[in-house]
């Protein structure tokens, strides 16, 4: 088992067949520390969650069984609706979602899923979340969040950089190094008219 370090928290990871697992329950402990599987429950019974789990296993499982997720979602959202992990994988026949009991138990999910709860602690979260699961490697927090605005603007200056993430102009200097010195971005062309490319 693996683990990753997200904004100083520290996420368990699995691999099965060859794909990522990432724990909600961790990561739900930003939320609530003391009960993060109600944080799971609570998201799993909204129709828009349920929607987007539905999908991915239509997409992703072929023994995944459609018929009794459409009464499922049907009721989904109710205030008499109630959905775990075990009894959405027991129903459905999901594997995008793992349930895991004993020392390294907890809810575990496909990295794709775990990416979309992980937007419910915070879009900032979310971000870090991915770049340290995408990229293989653990990016300060500070530099993940430069590394996140010139994905978004690769046309960036330095100056547009500094007053985008309120830092000064030389910490901006110091995170493109870093980013470079990772091989995770190159600039092409001037440093006025050129742009950032994203490895």
């Amino acid at each position: 088992m693996a683990k990753i370090t997200v904004k100083d928290t520290t996420i368990r990871t699995l691999k099965i067949e060859g794909d990522d697992y990432i724990s909600l329950t961790d990561i739900a402990r930003q939320k609530n520390p003391v009960e993060p599987k109600d944080v799971i429950k609570n998201w799993m019974r909204s129709k828009n969650t349920l929607e987007y789990l539905g999908l991915w296993e239509g997409l992703n499982n072929p023994v995944f069984k459609g018929v009794e997720f459409d009464s499922l979602l049907k009721d989904a959202g109710s205030n008499a609706f109630t959905m775990s992990p075990s009894r959405w994988i027991e129903l459905t026949n999901a594997k995008g979602i793992v349930s895991k009991s004993g020392a390294n138990g907890g809810t575990y999910a496909q990295h794709d899923i775990a990416f979309k709860f992980a937007s419910l602690v915070s879009v900032e979260f979310e971000l870090y979340l991915i770049t340290v699961n995408l990229l293989g490697i653990e990016v300060p927090n500070k530099i993940a969040k430069t590394y996140y605005a010139i994905k978004q603007n690769p046309n960036a200056t330095n100056n547009n950089l500094s007053e985008t993430l309120g830092i000064s102009d030389r910490s901006v200097r110091e995170h493109i190094s870093e980013l470079k010195r990772l091989g995770l971005i190159e600039r092409s062309g001037s440093k006025k008219n050129g742009y950032w490319e994203i490895k």
